[in-house]
């Protein structure tokens, strides 16, 4: 029995449908529905051949090249060319055999006969509101129906997945996106891994010592496949990453997997708390020095982050340690994970950089948003400042401080590695240089990878962000 045409599963039924008919306009979507649900459009195109039996086009086609051949369009057409043919030949200056020009006509003429048919024959079905009968269309029809989505359903899950996923603009938006990461993860791992194959440095050498004979480097090389082609060791280091199998490292033989696991979390730690740190102090800063331009407050805050801009971190990491450790017995020299006091210095000494950035980025950016017409207006309609700032300037000016974070967020993971060195922190940017030296390939890709996947992450975060303050992208979400 058919469902009513008012009841949800009727609409849902119509909204797939819809979905499919937009994804095949799409090359990439049609070639996923296709692969994807490859059992369930075999059946299709067998019910789409017996229907286009009876489909509109191709019997008012037919009658459409009687007419045509009726009127003497065909002959017309034929002497048309033939005529045309024979002047460029003669303005060519070139001889050319009865029998040839022949040929060249009749494939001229059919072309053009073949096309003005369907275009007339397009127009009469336009007249009558009729349509041709395509195989997407015929797949759309079917899919309207409850009986074929439930037999379908399991050979086309993943297509029914799919479906659904591009259906809804939003959830499509994320998993685009998450997919973009996959690929730059994986393109990561492909130059890093190539960086390190052409690399002088001998690890067979580098770990076994200068006392190492020949055969022990030999050894060591069949052990972990370093005498593999370049291919070889390049599929299976991506093999890898796709199973989160990253081996043991060529230094201590331990798992890459678990060491990397009990160092990342203090790199991601630290980079988060000096994050939440950098928005909690540069937003209120940059905001006051955008309302109060040219003021004391404007200049000195600006001057402070021009000063955190300038700092090396790792001087400012040793004036720290000098000052607050040495001298004052304030605070730990060294990080430990039992005393929470000793995390205080390396995530201001890390956030400092990211602080000044954001301070003078939300400055400018909210300076820019607060001479707009439609805040001329707010302020015309009598909305105080604080009213304006909160309702129409900081939601706009919030778009380019988010894509400063998230590039910020990202040089702030990859380049922990000097303030871990300064404050003894065994974080995940130690440990890649430390193996960097050897090289330890396994090690240093595990600890890339694990970089990689939380940057891309961080972006995937970003980009959400971008739709969720920004109606015009999310106007562009669900046109796309």
């Amino acid at each position: 029995m058919e469902a009513s045409a008012s009841s949800p599963r009727w609409g849902l039924l119509q909204r797939i449908a819809a979905a499919y008919g937009k994804m095949m306009l799409n090359p990439t979507y049609r070639v996923l529905v296709l692969l994807l649900g490859a059992p369930v459009h075999i059946f299709v195109y067998f019910y789409y051949w017996r229907e286009r039996k009876s489909d509109p086009y191709l019997l008012a086609l037919e009658d459409t090249k009687q007419e045509l051949l009726a009127s003497g369009y065909h002959d017309s057409l034929i002497e048309d060319i033939r005529d045309q043919q024979i002047r460029k030949h003669q303005f060519f200056q070139e001889q050319i055999e009865p029998q040839t020009l022949e040929r060249q006509v009749a494939a001229i003429a059919a072309s053009q006969f073949q096309a003005e048919a369907h275009e007339q024959t397009m127009a009469r079905l336009r007249q009558h509101s009729q349509q041709r009968l395509t195989y997407a269309a015929a797949f759309q029809q079917l899919l309207e129906s409850p009986l074929f989505v439930a037999i379908s359903l399991v050979p086309g899950a993943l297509m029914y997945v799919l479906i659904l996923i591009f259906g809804s603009p939003y959830l499509k938006y994320i998993v685009e996106r998450l997919l973009m990461s996959v690929f730059v993860i994986f393109g990561v791992a492909f130059l890093v891994f190539s960086i390190l194959y052409i690399s002088p440095m001998n690890p067979a050498a580098n770990i076994l010592g200068e006392t190492a004979t020949a055969e022990q480097i030999e050894s060591f090389n069949q052990l972990y496949g370093l005498d593999q082609p370049y291919l070889v060791q390049l599929g299976n280091t991506l093999k890898g990453i796709a199973t989160f199998d990253l081996g043991k490292s060529f230094a201590g033989n331990e798992e890459v997997t678990t060491a990397i696991a009990g160092k990342f979390p203090v790199t991601l730690t630290l980079t988060l708390i000096s994050l939440i740190m950098a928005i909690i102090i540069a937003l209120p800063i940059g905001i006051i020095s955008a309302v109060k331009p040219n003021s004391v407050y404007d200049y000195t805050f600006m001057f402070i982050a021009l000063l955190g801009l300038s700092i090396p971190s790792f001087w400012q990491g040793l004036v720290f340690i000098l000052n607050f450790s040495i001298k004052l017995h304030w605070l730990p020299a060294t990080y430990n994970p039992q005393n929470w006091l000793s995390i205080i210095m390396p995530t201001i000494v890390l956030g400092t950089g990211l602080t000044a950035a954001v301070a003078r980025m939300t400055r400018s950016s909210t300076l820019e948003v607060i001479n707009e017409d439609y805040i001329i207006t707010a302020k015309a309609k009598g909305l105080s400042k604080r009213q304006i700032l909160r309702k129409h300037a900081v939601g706009n000016a919030l778009i380019p401080i988010i894509t400063v974070i998230g590039l910020q967020f990202g040089g702030m993971l990859g380049g922990s590695a000097v303030t871990e060195k300064v404050f003894n922190i065994s974080g995940i940017g130690s440990y890649i240089v430390d193996k960097q030296f050897i090289p330890d390939i396994p090690s240093i890709m595990g600890g890339v990878i694990y970089t990689a996947i939380t940057i891309s992450l961080i972006n995937v975060v970003i980009d959400i962000l971008y739709a969720f303050f920004d109606p015009r992208i999310r106007s562009k979400m669900k046109q796309y």
